[in-house]
């Protein structure tokens, strides 16, 4: 893969996020999430996350555990899994994510509770890389 500095936004229902920089086996992320908004409880086959707090605070599900963070705070995301966060401030909930591993294309997410609809079943069907 040729390294690419690409500003690629993706809307979501939750907020979007922004690809800051991709590279063979990483990808840096940007992702704003508004107040009382989450993201799904997914995991991923072929990637493992680093999330860095820069604003808002956030509520972060990894595992069993639930932290919470503030800016400056970071969390590992290991490699498949379980995980969520929350924005449970006031203000938008920014968080830069580092992405390393073999694979890290939007489609290698697998969902289990989702506030909007999208489940497991439909994240493995739309996207067929999915294993």
């Amino acid at each position: 893969m040729e390294s690419r500095l690409a500003m690629e936004r993706g809307n979501r229902p939750w907020g979007y996020y922004l690809v800051l920089h991709e590279d063979a086996g990483y990808k840096v992320k940007q992702f704003v999430v508004r107040p009382g908004c989450r993201l799904s409880l997914q995991r991923h086959h072929r990637r493992s996350e680093h999330w860095q707090v820069v604003r808002g605070e956030a509520a972060v599900t990894c595992g069993k555990e639930i932290v919470r963070l503030l800016p400056g705070g970071s969390i590992d995301i290991p490699l498949g899994a379980f995980h969520r966060v929350e924005s449970v401030g006031k203000e938008n909930l920014v968080v830069i994510e580092v992405q390393m591993g073999e694979y890290v294309g939007e489609d290698d997410i697998e969902r289990f509770e989702d506030d909007y609809g999208r489940t497991a079943a439909e994240s493995a069907a739309t996207h067929p890389k999915m294993k």
